[in-house]
């Protein structure tokens, strides 16, 4: 008897956990979630459709705090299912969540009293769905979901009485939930607050949630910290956040099913984006629809790989690059206002996103989008313009839909510049240029407006001195330190800006910022040939060491940033003492163990020795990246993927080329990890990358064609790709110093 009922809870939980056979063709099913979910990576596995509003995913660690993700492989216990808003891959916190979670037996409402064990064996994780036993409850739970909406499927082995708690994630004495027996609904809201800059703050709106249920419940009660009420319908977070549960009398193997819509706008939206997204309850059929939403996404690269664990890697990179930013509207276009608390805007020609880690993902995310979906990076640039014209300022790291003044740089002007220059144009570059324009010209009106995460830090200085001293810190406003890092890379940005003002006619412009571009050359001691402190009389700070952390560089070293000249490569070589010594300097960062894949500075690095004509250097230096920073396992990333950076730089290199200077049209090529790889285009182009044996280890290029004309090269255009058409390497296992020839 006892085998019996073994083989039978067996049986109800495996079939409870059968999805849609997966084709091993399928790019979506190369992918592996939990790549990055150990070790420093900071991803969690969800569940939904590319870059949607919400993201559902097992839940292992509880509330919205800061560098904590929703779930760690190392951990054992699952508390729930939430629908979260954490930036992926980031040190940052979640806001606006909700989550749910079944149980049977005794209620238990702490999320640790509540947890159940799982095993990794029963579990299973793809872009469009999750699927885990709930060993403790003998419960199979299954989520999938839309771009504003989830649907949870929970398969109860066990007969008799089970309940569904759903606790609004709020801080202590926020938020609320509601149990509506009459509509069969349990809504809520979590008031969402800012992070860095204005940090504890309301960010001036919640993240709202409304649940429904397939079966008609038994009204439980609510709870709120350690006080439950029993049969209570309302609950205002109190001792903690607030929770509502309620009860199903159920037979043997009998599922339960809640889908939950949400919005930053209001309930009714929330509903809204509901009805429109999951207006039934076929979860075969919204998983599909997800799964079909990402075979699309990612099918739009196309590799050939004979390497199963290769190909997990790079379409989990490719995954991982299309989850933020995310869509912040709702189905009718309402969004919050950017930094403007209260007040409802309407994106009705595009849609509105949010959650931008522009210091990151300038480099890598945006780029690639601008070739395999230009049509949403143009509506990502509008969101930038409409968050500039709301709140006043363009801001430096737009999430929660605030300010936070968060890292460095002024790069929302990079993307939409690098939009403007391939091709992307559907939007007002008048008034993005007049935001930019703004952003390097003015400081707020006011202290305060400073402090709240306006305006590029230090830029009085920077304006006063051509860079700014190490006297320049405000320590209360997010300008602090980092002065060298903020000097270089507002010389960057300050070329991209001059870049579009000589594209519009405005040649003054064109010359201020052309000049101010050089501002890079102010930070680098000519005498040691690394970028370097530098106090207000224009003395260098003393004693230095290149190799080691400083403060007035950002997460990095004087040794990485004194390469990010990404706008004038061929005067930092000369600055520096002309190709060899430049190449003699890359040689000992990387002989030296100081270059860092985990985190930006160094992403561009590997590609300069192609400005001084030792592309096999380049070729050698990101294939050993490519074969050592990234593995089909959980602590396959070298550091915070930060959303999505550390996957798009893996997808493009593998590709074979790499932005070192978004802004310019120009990819560097570097070495391709693929056999053959081909870009489906918008129009129905190809742009076809053939290089045999490089998946057999072959790094070199001994030669290249595009179009079946020698490239005399190391760089290819966007518009070379976008028009469609072949690259062909003839690859090599020895390097090729004579390639391309163009260089010696």
């Amino acid at each position: 008897m006892l085998s019996f009922v073994i083989l039978s809870l067996a049986s109800v939980l495996a079939s409870a956990g059968q999805g849609r056979p997966s084709s091993l063709s399928a790019a979506v099913d190369q992918v592996n979630p939990l790549i990055g979910t150990a070790g420093e990576g900071q991803t969690y596995p969800s569940a939904g459709v590319p870059f949607g509003m919400t993201q559902w995913a097992p839940q292992t660690r509880d509330g919205e705090q800061k560098c904590i993700a929703p779930y760690y492989f190392a951990d054992t216990r699952i508390q729930g299912f939430r629908g979260s808003h954490f930036l992926t891959g980031s040190c940052t916190q979640d806001y606006g969540s909700v989550t749910l979670m079944p149980m049977t037996g005794p209620l238990k409402l702490g999320q640790a009293q509540r947890s159940s064990a799982f095993t990794h064996s029963q579990e299973q994780s793809s872009p469009y769905r999750y699927a885990v036993t709930l060993t403790d409850y003998k419960i199979r739970a299954a989520v999938t979901g839309t771009s504003h909406a989830g649907l949870l499927r929970f398969t109860f082995a066990s007969p008799g009485l089970a309940w569904i708690l759903v606790e609004s994630n709020s801080r202590v004495g926020e938020g609320a939930v509601t149990i509506n027996a009459q509509r069969g609904e349990v809504t809520g809201f979590n008031p969402v607050h800012r992070l860095y800059a204005g940090s504890g703050k309301s960010a001036g709106f919640n993240g709202y949630f409304v649940v429904r249920f397939d079966h008609k419940f038994r009204l439980g009660g609510t709870w709120t910290g350690n006080t439950r009420h029993e049969g209570s319908e309302e609950q205002a977070g109190v001792e903690g956040t607030p929770g509502a549960y309620v009860s199903f009398e159920l037979k043997t193997g009998e599922s339960v099913q809640a889908k939950v819509g949400t919005s930053f706008t209001s309930l009714d939206e929330a509903r809204r984006n509901l009805d429109a997204e999951i207006p039934g309850w076929d979860f075969q059929q919204v998983e599909d629809k997800a799964r079909a939403d990402w075979s699309a996404a990612l099918e739009k690269i196309q590799i050939t790989e004979p390497d199963a664990a290769k190909r997990s890697v790079f379409y989990t990179a490719l995954y991982h690059s299309m989850l933020l930013p995310r869509e912040f509207s709702d189905v009718g276009g309402s969004h919050p206002g950017f930094a403007n608390e209260g007040k409802t805007e309407y994106a009705r020609n595009f849609k509105y996103y949010c959650d931008f880690s522009l210091w990151d993902t300038f480099r890598s995310v945006h780029p690639l989008l601008t070739i395999i979906d230009p049509a949403r990076e143009q509506d990502m640039v509008q969101s930038l313009i409409a968050k500039g014209e709301q709140g006043g300022f363009l801001p430096i790291y737009p999430a929660w839909n605030s300010y936070t003044s968060e890292m460095i740089g002024d790069h929302a002007s990079t993307v939409i510049v690098d939009a403007y220059f391939k091709g992307i144009r559907g939007f007002d570059v008048d008034a993005a240029y007049k935001l930019m324009r703004k952003n390097a010209t003015e400081m707020p009106g006011s202290l305060a407006e400073y402090v709240d995460g306006k305006g590029r830090r230090g830029l009085e200085s920077y304006l006063k001195y051509g860079y700014i001293p190490l006297e320049d810190r405000v320590p209360n406003s997010f300008h602090h330190d980092e002065q060298v890092s903020r000097t270089l890379e507002y010389a960057y940005d300050d070329f991209v800006v001059g870049k579009l003002a000589h594209a519009l006619g405005h040649e003054d412009d064109a010359a201020l910022f052309a000049k101010r571009a050089q501002n890079y050359r102010n930070v680098i001691d000519p005498g040691t040939g690394f970028a370097r402190g530098r106090h207000t009389d224009g003395t260098w700070v003393s004693p230095f060491d290149p190799t080691k952390a400083q403060s007035y560089i950002t997460e990095g070293l004087p040794y990485q940033y004194t390469f990010f000249v990404p706008q004038d490569v061929e005067g930092l070589i000369s600055l520096v003492g002309g190709r060899k010594a430049f190449i003699e300097k890359l040689d000992g960062l990387f002989t030296g163990g100081y270059y860092d894949h985990g985190n930006e500075p160094s992403h561009h690095i590997a590609y300069l020795y192609d400005y001084a004509g030792a592309a096999w250097k380049t070729q050698m230096r990101v294939r050993n990246v490519m074969e050592t920073k990234y593995f089909d396992r959980p602590d396959g990333l070298a550091g915070n993927d930060d959303c999505g950076q550390m996957s798009a730089w893996y997808v493009l290199s593998a590709l074979g080329f790499y932005p070192v200077t978004p802004g310019e049209i120009a990819y560097q090529i570097g070495t391709p990890l693929f056999d053959q790889a081909t870009i489906l285009l918008p129009g129905g182009k190809r742009f076809h990358i053939v290089a045999t044996g490089a998946s057999q280890g072959k790094q070199y290029i001994r030669s290249a064609k595009l179009n079946h004309e020698t490239l005399s090269r190391a760089w290819i255009t966007h518009q070379e790709i976008v028009a469609g058409g072949e690259l062909e390497f003839e690859m090599s296992s020895e390097p090729n110093p004579d390639w391309p020839p163009q260089a010696h």
